[in-house]
């Protein structure tokens, strides 16, 4: 092997890494940055690499897009599925058939292209990326609340089967035409989705049985679940399935179940999803020659601003109006239709079975790609807070040990720093009110390590080391947060003053406050109130807006609103 390339490939990861902090500064997606890279690095740029090994892009493409979705899905709740399960598959399915015909017929005009290769390109495009959608929702700082969150994610982890499906149908249809091509692209999609499904969660399951069943160096259960990841994805695409949807499900499987050294695994993966982003968008960059996006600047541009803003949002009020969504909600998802990396690989399959006019479609899908990045990108966070849709978030631990002991059960031992305002004054442990099961395990303050007593005073500097379940986590964040979030996301300024139970009647509520709800039975209960209000499916968040009262869903078991927050004014609902 010539060490230059290694050299280079090093290289440009390193400079890549190093210009990632860019992306917080100038507001960009950082995915863009390591697709500027690769271009910088090609042909056309100061780096004059030479690349155009399709094939080889196109196997690792498909490898990094497995171990993202991979991580994408562990880090799913399932407890996120009854929200966004149906309006995903409606979007993952109606909706990429919907943003196709849009986008063909865009395509079509700008391109002045036959009716099937302008149906290709708008295949190509038509679903949204998960790399991307995960990069920038869990890189942001964004806590969205669990419907607008659930739905863009579950929809970007489950739409490929069917992007795949048209594009596979159409290069057929172009390359072979006849009438088989139809049937035989049609029987594609059913083994695509049902291969796909049933091998991802019987694997899930497998990866979990095995992880749990042997005895194993720490560090090498992260690898075990990548490698038995890496196996579902190939041994679904095998057997003509869908290795996307397949390695999601088996995240998602093994992200809701208990599996041993959880916390490391999901610690070691966070840096493979990473690793596999860069390798991915740097190759992607390397591939496309700039230049040759030039002559389609114009046409595409408009094709990826029709995109943008008028069949993305089109699509989603049409599919999603009858789930319960709000405005600013369906307003937000139609925004984040971001484009990634799947359209540019799905753009290879014209390539490489030597299309005639492969090389436009693969250079149109690459410059919707920058637009997309660009547009939506460097717009979602501010446009999300705009919007109104985060919802308080509780501190995450600096650090989550997994105790690998039968004893210890699923206990982990979890360090929290102690940071920000809320912790300038400083505080006695035994003010501190932690949740059933966590038990303060000592403090951490200049090298040392002090006894947990009731008298201890803590401040902003220490970290508290805690033995805790899992579940006990968002109770844990909320106590020991001293994150300063914006005025409409404090504490009593986004769930008001009062707190009351779910199953309290509207009417016992008109009596202690003295306020008379006319629109609503006083027999109701208030969790009843914002399960008709949400058709069924309430979150964090959500809002009810009773004359000079707004009650707000400050937690949720399953379906059900169980606490309330009572806000004397209507200043925020919506």
């Amino acid at each position: 092997m010539d060490p230059t390339l290694t050299l280079i490939g090093a290289m440009m990861l390193v400079i890549s890494i190093v210009l990632s902090p860019l992306s917080s500064r100038l507001g960009m997606p950082v995915l863009l940055i390591f697709l500027a890279v690769g271009m910088i690095m090609g042909e056309d740029g100061p780096g004059g690499i030479e690349f155009d090994n399709f094939q080889l892009a196109f196997v690792v493409a498909n490898l990094a897009l497995g171990v993202i979705l991979l991580d994408g899905g562990m880090r799913t709740r399932a407890q996120t599925f009854r929200v966004g399960l149906r309006p995903a598959l409606v979007l993952a399915t109606a909706g990429v058939f919907m943003t196709a015909l849009g986008a063909a017929l865009v395509a079509w005009w700008v391109f002045d292209l036959s009716w099937l290769t302008a149906l290709l390109i708008g295949a190509i495009i038509s679903s949204t990326d998960a790399a991307a959608v995960f990069s920038l929702l869990q890189g942001r700082g964004l806590h969205l609340n669990e419907r607008v969150s659930a739905t863009l994610e579950i929809e970007s982890g489950s739409n490929d089967p069917m992007a795949i499906f048209l594009t596979l149908m159409l290069v057929s249809l172009i390359d072979n035409p006849g009438d088989g091509a139809f049937w035989s692209a049609l029987t594609i999609l059913v083994k695509q989705f049902g291969i796909g499904g049933i091998a991802g969660i019987a694997g899930g399951f497998a990866v979990v049985h095995l992880a749990n069943r042997i005895r194993l160096t720490p560090s090498l259960y992260p690898l075990l679940v990548a490698a038995a990841g890496i196996a579902v994805f190939s041994a679904t695409n095998a057997l003509g399935g869908s290795g996307f949807l397949a390695i999601y499900l088996t995240g998602v499987v093994m992200g809701n179940r208990p599996v041993r050294m959880m916390p490391m695994i999901l610690q070691v993966h966070d840096g493979l999803a990473w690793l596999a982003q860069l390798c991915l968008f740097l190759i992607l960059g390397l591939l496309v020659t700039p230049s040759e996006l030039l002559p389609l600047a114009g046409s595409g541009l408009v094709l990826a601003l029709a995109l943008i803003f008028v069949i993305r949002p089109v699509t989603v009020f049409a599919t999603l109006w009858p789930f319960g969504f709000k405005r600013r909600e369906l307003g937000f998802i139609g925004w984040v239709g971001l484009r990634g990396a799947v359209p540019i690989v799905l753009a290879l399959f014209p390539v490489i079975a030597g299309l005639p006019e492969a090389q436009l479609v693969f250079h149109a899908a690459f410059f919707i790609v920058l637009v997309s990045l660009v547009v939506q990108g460097t717009t979602m966070a501010p446009l999300a807070r705009r919007l109104r849709l985060e919802v308080p978030a509780g501190e995450e631990p600096y650090r989550r040990l997994p105790l690998d002991a039968p004893a210890a059960g699923e206990h982990e031992l979890m360090l929290f720093p102690l940071r920000g305002k809320n912790w300038q004054t400083p505080r006695r442990l035994g003010q501190l009110r932690f949740p059933e099961g966590a038990t303060l395990a000592g403090v951490f303050r200049d090298r040392r390590c002090l006894a947990p007593k009731r008298d201890l005073e803590v401040a902003s500097g220490d970290v508290i080391a805690l033995f805790a379940p899992p579940a006990a986590l968002p109770e844990l964040g909320q106590a020991l947060s001293g994150r300063q979030a914006p005025e409409y996301l404090a504490e009593r300024a986004f769930f008001g003053d009062f707190v009351l139970n779910g199953d309290a009647l509207l009417g016992d509520v008109e009596q202690v406050y003295g306020i008379e709800f006319d629109a609503l039975s006083p027999d109701i209960t208030l969790a009843e109130c914002f399960s008709i209000s949400t058709k069924g499916h309430p979150v964090v968040g959500d809002t009810v807006t009773l004359g000079p009262v707004t009650l707000v869903a400050r937690a949720t078991d399953a379906d059900r609103v169980t606490k309330v927050g009572l806000r004397m004014d209507g200043s925020q609902n919506g």
